[in-house]
């Protein structure tokens, strides 16, 4: 099985989980698999059905927009990483 680490802010979703290990082959079924096991996930991970663009998913700290987006094949030893994007600071 796959893992996904889960990130500090999204922890209260999985019963303060680090990581999770998943099924699939591809990160799309990782991901299902995934809010199948923690369904309240799915609302801070996707926005209407689509992955957030306030989400950055890693496969085995490679950028999945820069491979085969959710299409992007796994194996039973690679990680995903869910990277919320950090915004603010002042001026």
């Amino acid at each position: 099985m796959s893992t996904v680490r889960i990130p500090p802010v999204l922890r209260e979703n999985t019963g303060g989980s680090r990581s999770v290990d998943v099924a699939g082959s591809t990160v799309a079924e990782a991901l299902d698999d995934l809010f199948g096991k923690h369904p309240a996930l799915r609302d801070r991970v996707t926005d209407e059905g689509e992955l957030s663009r306030f989400i950055n998913v890693y496969v085995n700290n490679r950028d999945v927009r820069y491979r085969d987006g959710l299409d992007t094949a796994i194996g039973v030893d690679d990680t995903i990483i869910l990277l919320p994007a950090m915004a603010g600071g002042s001026r």
